[in-house]
């Protein structure tokens, strides 16, 4: 594998609220506890599909969120 066609890792979108809801969701960064804790070895593909989940719990939660 080339340095061209290695991909940085995603970066965690955690910002810094950590507090699960009754539903295991944190209110921070709408990961599961099960997501947030295996973050560090999942693959790039693996982190957009949590990021995709994520971002539609937030707008579940608050839809008029931009």
């Amino acid at each position: 594998m080339s340095d061209q066609t290695r991909e940085k890792p995603i970066k965690s979108p955690c910002v810094s609220v950590c507090a699960l809801d009754e539903d295991d969701i944190c209110v921070g960064c709408f990961r599961t506890g099960n997501e947030i804790s295996h973050w560090g070895s999942y693959s790039n593909d693996q982190r957009r599909e949590v990021l995709a989940l994520s971002a539609e719990r937030a707008k579940a939660k608050n839809p008029f969120a931009v």
